[in-house]
């Protein structure tokens, strides 16, 4: 019997079947050889167990020191620092802010996070919020002009000292109270200005927030309510003159999954803060930054299945049942096949939104793009993930189901994108309001999935019927459907016109009916033996 191989090492990058042309699409053609790269060095034996050291000693929370003063700090494993060290490194927290807009740089760098999240996705959330938290900063120019430049550092410095004496620094932010949830305009966080306050003056703050991620950051957005509303305040954990905020770690959330990531209860006392753009306006402010980071949320999703798919198809590859290998049994090849498919719309999904991010502040077209497309791609990949991370788990039987497989873990993490950065129903409702109040930002969609047009007669039946249903106003009750057809039929548009290779058993699998309820049930018709080759990593 020949002795099964772990996947790693191996090329992230060169082995999957649809990225490298993706990124090129979307105009980031020129970063192939650093992502080539990049792919390999995170592909190694050793990046992948810094991903299993980090989640196995997860951090410990630290609130006093020998002498019973409040410390507030957080211990993590060294292999967590040697993850946010390469991500740091590799510019994934801000070389998006390096070039201008349309130049494929922020492509680039969504493209890097999709690698390195394959290997370990809780440390992704720092990198994520604090590039995002930038774009909220800018709303108060004398604040980013502080902040700006120690962020935009590829230097990696977890120590809890005065920020300007860092050789870089972390953003991120506290949104969620108790009692609100989803709903931050129920927020119940006071606010109360020094000296007048106003747009970058002085408030001091008193709350409590249900969840504060990545707690290690050097600075949070803080969502509270100031004398003329909700209004958004940066808040440094570490005061100009040394001293330490207000800021008290209560716990960190025991979690399902995410175990890298401490995500904490966050209580501040009279703690000092500055407003970010002026009171009242505090949701038009964040929601700059939560345009960003859904976007990574999408591109977690993908990982995800990219990983467990590849590691499926690493197993089957080599596994020999029944007197034949795994991956020419019809059926596997039947599941491989199913599970690819998911895996690469998901890919091309992220990449194609990637680009409209980066190309929105220029083209008013793809900011109309994004304005429909971020809901619905956030939407359907985190619910996807979920059963593709179970199937392909199911493909290495037990080897899949024991912890010395990346395959739990990832199973772990799959549920928590469909929840932060707005559940499934939060998220579905604001397609139908960007349906309702920007007409405009429908008609770019579907003018984008039209390219498609004329390539086949069930796309075109479909996206027909998808243009008579939002005609006429969509009962909230059938929001979840609509967003499922509109993912559906973007997901065919892009194969049709990108990878015709898989297009005819996407869409008679997806949109025409020729499918069953679980992975597996493709027609017979289609050639499951080149799509599930496809999946092979090597």
């Amino acid at each position: 019997m020949t002795k099964l191989q772990s996947l790693e090492p191996y090329n992230l990058f060169t082995s999957d079947p649809v990225l490298g042309r993706a990124i090129k699409r979307e105009g980031a053609g020129a970063s192939h050889d650093d992502l080539v790269s990049f792919g390999d060095q995170v592909g190694s034996k050793e990046v992948y167990q810094w991903g299993f050291e980090a989640n196995r000693y997860s951090p410990e929370l630290l609130t006093h020191d020998r002498f019973g003063e409040r410390i507030d700090e957080i211990r993590y494993h060294p292999s967590y620092h040697k993850l946010m060290e390469l991500s740091v490194a590799a510019g994934i927290h801000s070389s998006h802010y390096d070039g201008e807009p349309g130049d494929g740089s922020y492509v680039a760098r969504t493209a890097r996070m999709h690698l390195v999240s394959q290997i370990e996705v809780g440390h992704g959330c720092p990198t994520s919020m604090t590039g995002s938290v930038l774009l909220a900063l800018r709303e108060q120019p004398d604040l980013a002009a502080i902040w700006e430049p120690r962020v935009r550092t590829r230097s990696y410095d977890s120590r809890l000292i005065e920020p300007s004496l860092k050789s870089g620094n972390l953003l991120g932010m506290g949104l969620t109270e108790k009692q609100g949830g989803s709903d931050v305009r129920a927020n119940i966080s006071t606010a109360v200005p020094v000296n007048g306050g106003g747009p970058g003056g002085e408030y001091r703050l008193t709350g409590h927030k249900w969840f504060t991620s990545a707690p290690m950051c050097d600075a949070f957005l803080i969502l509270a309510q100031a004398p003329s509303g909700i209004s958004c305040f940066l808040v440094p954990r570490i005061l100009p003159d040394g001293s330490r905020n207000s800021l008290f770690l209560m716990r960190l959330k025991d979690k399902l999954g995410n175990r890298s990531n401490a995500s904490s209860e966050l209580e501040y006392v009279d703690a000092t803060g500055w407003l970010v753009g002026e009171e009242g306006r505090g949701i038009n402010v964040i929601i700059k930054m939560v345009n960003g980071t859904r976007v990574d949320v999408t591109n977690w999703s993908a990982s995800l299945m990219r990983q467990a798919v590849a590691q499926a198809a690493g197993y089957v590859v080599q596994r020999e049942a029944f007197g034949a290998s795994l991956i020419d049994k019809p059926l596997m090849q039947n599941v491989l096949a199913d599970l690819e498919l998911e895996a690469e719309v998901a890919t091309m999904m992220t990449m194609r939104l990637a680009g409209a991010f980066e190309r929105a502040p220029i083209d008013d077209r793809e900011s109309l793009f994004l304005r429909l497309s971020s809901p619905v791609a956030k939407y359907w990949l985190s619910k996807r993930s979920t059963p593709v991370v179970r199937e392909a788990l199911e493909c290495l039987g037990g080897a899949g189901f024991v912890e010395e497989s990346i395959l739990p873990r990832l199973y772990r993490e799959a549920p928590l994108n469909a929840i932060w950065e707005g559940a499934g129903n939060i998220i579905a409702l604001d397609v139908l309001r960007a349906l309702r109040r920007s007409p405009e930002a429908g008609e770019a969609f579907f003018a984008e999935l039209s390219l498609a047009a004329g390539s086949d007669v069930v796309f075109d039946r479909e996206l027909a019927a998808l243009r008579r249903q939002i005609a006429n106003p969509v009962h909230e009750a059938d929001a979840r459907r609509l967003v499922e057809q509109l993912a559906l039929c973007w997901g065919a548009s892009l194969c049709l016109r990108h990878e015709p290779e898989i297009a005819d058993a996407y869409i008679r699998s997806r949109l025409d009916g020729d499918w069953g309820s679980e992975f597996g049930t493709l027609s017979s018709n289609v050639n499951l033996r080149c799509l599930s080759r496809r999946a092979c990593p090597v």
